[in-house]
């Protein structure tokens, strides 16, 4: 007999054997029926998979996101199996569930695939899934493995980084693929298929490798699911960032200036200064002081940093000058810079916490492939802060700089998020610094800080950076997709790297202990999912024109310009439409602009000294004087 522990912390027994059906079974029969994977002792497996010890077990159905998953991955094998019935020299690669659907990267050869052929592709994986066929996992040896694949070198290159042992295969129908498991029970369960793009994608990501055709789908248990899905993707595409970063006048590229560096436009200026100021009048009453770092470096700080052992590889290429051996890096952070002005002086432990903060722009090579408007760029700014303080500081001055994001997340209506505590891999430590001894004191800390705060937390291994674990904060947009926006972590090793200390009251040197934080993130990717949030209809007191000024013939223009000017010295920023059109049409105009109010001005209004205003959304307010529209301004555009 082995012993089943379920989330719930109770104990079921159960013959060695049991598998995590048998477990549902016991529990009913209706959440046997909706059970579609499992994990058993953290590894997610198929509902048949043999328990042979006592283990901790999770029941997923497709509510849970690793339910999801298992559906996506093995709706990726019945894409595969189609597009080799309809293209059977095709090379297939490999296959993932992604957080909405799933792709599979095929080499089509001399043939190609375009979206004529999506509906046909459909309907045989809808044919195919009908069967009712079971996913069978079973081991292979390496030999074979290189056997059936000896005429597909993606595969072969895959195996072979494999051990004798680790590698299985998984069945269904007439359909087979290398694969590492985790599958629905069995076929019949997806009901509904589309296949939403094709796109190219080289192999591994890499662009020296041969170029592959990657295509996304996405798949439900209910054809209802698949059109409310539909549905979503249509009202995503209304809201894009980068459609409506266009129509609005907020940020364009130039393939001259170079992919994946924006171009701020007035109105995008405008916005990100009102964000910039919105958080530095929050960061000085938390007590930050303000730098600023250049936006190269030498080579050497990296170094030092142990960046460029880590990312030398993906960061643009060193700068060198006419000096033999001299180079420097475009700034790919902010950190080392940072720690290089803490040593500017001596500091005593009376002295700290000190809190640096910049909005830095650092530079990272993005492949091209992967660049995607404002959310994958290779030129952004970070809203950056890096907090040095005692160990004994440590806890209050995380849950300080919690308060602070939450703080921007609630002021910017981002309140549906998690948090998620990303920690080191519990298998290769290689790809971290630092001893056991600080990396556990500073997860220690963050699990700490997120609980004494009330968050809710998931904990995602292998998500730490390479010097510390970090506490992010996963927001869900209007859409309810998932975002990472802010970050804190917690960094006992840079100060280590560059030889930081203080001194305690014992007159005795000691390491600091190093907070890295960032609510926005990157003020690109925020404004991005906040135009797609608001779909650019932005908070009154952050849109970047609040007001346009419509005079009903050139005689008003002037009492428009002094309106304006009035409005402009009581802090409300806007603009006059002075066009030789009709005011219907101007109004029409600003809603499509989605400026916040409409503010008509004639010969009543001028001889009075007042205003007609109309509200976007709302209609006409009625007159107003213009101290009076100042104080309902103010009122409305509180943050």
């Amino acid at each position: 007999m082995i012993k089943i522990t379920l989330p719930d912390n109770s104990v079921k027994e159960f013959e060695s054997g049991v598998t995590s059906l048998d477990v549902a079974k016991s529990i009913s029969e209706g959440l046997a029926r909706n059970t579609i994977s499992a994990v058993v002792n953290d590894k997610q497996v198929e509902t048949t998979t043999p328990i042979t010890m006592d283990s901790t077990v999770q029941l997923l159905t497709w509510s849970d996101d690793l339910g999801k998953k298992a559906f996506w991955h093995s709706s990726a094998h019945l894409l595969a199996q189609a597009i080799l019935e309809f293209y059977p020299n095709a090379k297939l690669t490999i296959g993932p569930a992604i957080e909405s659907g799933f792709y599979y990267d095929v080499d089509f050869g001399d043939e190609s695939l375009s979206e004529k052929d999506f509906e046909k592709i459909e309907k045989k994986v809808l044919e195919n899934a009908k069967k009712s066929s079971t996913f069978s996992l079973y081991p292979v040896s390496k030999e074979e493995a290189l056997k059936v694949y000896a005429d597909n070198p993606y595969k072969v290159e895959l195996i072979s980084n494999l051990n004798d042992g680790e590698i299985t295969f998984v069945t269904h129908d007439n359909f087979t693929d290398l694969c590492r498991g985790g599958h629905i029970p069995n076929t019949s369960i997806v009901k509904a298929v589309k296949i939403l793009n094709a796109a190219g994608a080289y192999w591994r990501g890499n662009e020296k490798n041969p170029q592959l055709t990657r295509v996304y789908g996405i798949s439900f248990p209910k054809q209802k699911d698949l059109a409310e899905y539909l549905e979503k993707l249509e009202e995503a595409k209304r809201r894009d960032h980068r459609k409506l970063g266009k129509e609005l006048g907020i940020f364009a590229f130039s393939e001259k200036v170079g992919a994946g560096l924006p171009l701020w436009l007035p109105k995008g200026a405008a916005l990100r200064k009102k964000l910039e100021n919105f958080l530095t009048v929050a960061q000085k009453k938390a007590g930050y002081e303000f730098v600023m770092s250049p936006h190269i470096g030498a080579k050497e700080l990296y170094v030092t940093s142990g960046h460029w052992d880590k990312y030398g590889e993906d960061s643009f290429q060193p700068i060198k000058t006419p000096n033999e051996g001299e180079e420097f890096m475009l700034k790919p952070m902010n950190c080392p810079h940072h720690c290089e002005i803490y040593k500017t002086s001596q500091w005593s432990y009376r002295d700290l916490p000190k809190r640096y903060a910049e909005f830095g722009t650092v530079y990272r090579y993005e492949q091209s492939g992967e660049l995607h408007g404002l959310t994958r760029v290779r030129g952004f700014t970070q809203d950056d802060a890096h907090l040095f303080c005692t160990p004994d500081q440590l806890l209050e001055e995380f849950e300080k700089t919690i308060d602070l994001v939450l703080y921007v997340f609630t002021s910017l209506g981002f309140e549906d998020f998690v948090t998620q505590v990303s920690l080191r891999d519990t298998e290769n430590r290689d790809k971290y610094i630092g001893s056991d001894e600080n990396w556990e004191k500073a997860e220690n800390a963050i699990i700490t800080a997120a609980k004494n705060k009330g968050l809710t937390t998931i904990v995602e291994y292998g998500e730490a950076a390479f010097y510390g674990p970090k506490l992010d904060f996963m927001v869900k947009d209007a859409l309810g997709r998932k975002w990472q926006l802010g970050t804190i972590q917690v960094d006992y090793n840079l100060p280590e790297r560059f030889d930081l200390h203080y001194i305690g009251n014992d007159n005795e040197k000691h390491r600091p202990v190093m907070i890295h934080r960032a609510p926005f993130g990157s003020m690109e990717r925020f404004i991005a999912i906040l135009i797609e949030n608001t779909a650019g209809d932005f908070p009154l007191w952050l849109s970047p024109d609040q007001f346009i000024i419509l005079p009903i013939s050139e005689k008003y223009v002037d009492y428009a310009k002094k309106v304006s000017q009035f409005l402009e010295n009581h802090d409300i920023s806007g603009q006059i439409d002075d066009r030789n059109e009709k005011t219907g049409k101007k109004i029409r105009d600003a809603e499509l602009k989605k400026i916040p109010f409409m503010l008509v001005v004639g010969e009543n209004e001028e001889k009075e000294g007042t205003i007609s205003v109309r509200r976007r959304g709302e209609g006409d307010l009625g007159v107003m004087n213009m101290e009076n529209f100042v104080s309902y301004f103010k009122k409305e555009a509180t943050i």
